[in-house]
């Protein structure tokens, strides 16, 4: 994989329905939508890891207390 710092032109073909929504949902042109849009898709794997880990993890403090500390 090459490194992250390192751009990549590509062509994309994607519907013009799905790509106007995406484009109204970001608020962006579209280079940063799709950026965000593969963002999102990298994230998605984290996202899951996190979602496993439910029920899980025990913390010394509870959620009162955290926020008593802020």
């Amino acid at each position: 994989m090459p490194p992250v710092n390192t751009a990549r032109k590509i062509t994309v073909e994607v519907p013009a329905e799905l790509l106007a929504q995406a484009q109204r949902a970001t608020g962006d042109g579209v280079t940063q939508t799709i950026r965000t849009g593969l963002k999102l898709v990298a994230a998605s794997q984290a996202y899951a890891s996190l979602r496993q880990l439910r029920g899980k993890v025990r913390f010394a403090k509870t959620a009162a207390e955290l926020k008593s500390d802020r």
